[in-house]
């Protein structure tokens, strides 16, 4: 009795997974959604808050509001630099990054489709936030003159980002003063490193 004849068709051999960066498929609306939610909403928590603390008239620059005494408070204070105060007087230089980075983040994300990685849609709109919040103060839109900051500047336009929370553990510990957006951008340059060190195989997630 003859065996049966054994089928020529090659053996088809199992898909081989992609990276996130490198798939064909589109991002999920859902992820859209999250960044811009993060972005637009962080922006505006920066904004609202900068617009309110600097049209309070009873406060005065240089001088502190303490919410805790000695260690947390407002001043009001302008910054022609980067995040920390570093780069003072480069303004339009950063100006332009916080532009270039606003532009590249969206055409990383969505076109070359990084944002199936959830974590990192989740660190870029926070980033985004932040930057489009300095960016806002750093191209004068923020109506802002140096009258009440420096005398001798007195009339001339404010290109200048607006910082006023305060941290300090004593007179001689005292952190830069910053704002909602430095917050947001801190938050998601920690959210990249944490990812960075901790995750070594990311997963798509095709659901959100």
């Amino acid at each position: 009795m003859s065996s049966p004849a054994k089928s020529s068709s090659p053996t088809k051999s199992p898909a081989i997974a992609k990276s996130p960066l490198a798939n064909d498929l589109p991002v999920p609306k859902g992820r859209i959604f999250l960044f811009l939610s993060l972005a637009l909403v962080g922006c505006l928590a920066d904004l609202l808050t900068k617009y309110w603390v600097f049209s309070q008239d009873g406060w005065f620059y240089g001088s502190e509001w303490w919410l805790w005494e000695g260690h947390i408070g407002i001043q009001k204070s302008l910054n022609e630099g980067a995040l920390f105060g570093m780069g003072q007087g480069k303004v339009w230089l950063f100006a332009l990054f916080s532009l270039s980075a606003a532009l590249a983040i969206p055409i990383w994300l969505f076109v070359f489709r990084a944002a199936h990685d959830r974590w990192l849609t989740v660190a870029l709109g926070c980033v985004m936030g932040g930057v489009l919040g300095n960016l806002y103060d750093r191209i004068g839109l923020s109506d802002l003159e140096w009258n009440a900051f420096d005398p001798s500047r007195a009339g001339e336009q404010v290109y200048a980002v607006r910082d006023f929370l305060l941290v300090q553990w004593s007179d001689r510990l005292v952190w830069p003063n910053f704002n909602i957006a430095d917050s947001l951008l801190v938050f998601g340059a920690g959210v990249l490193l944490v990812q960075a060190f901790f995750s070594s195989n990311p997963t798509r997630d095709e659901t959100t």
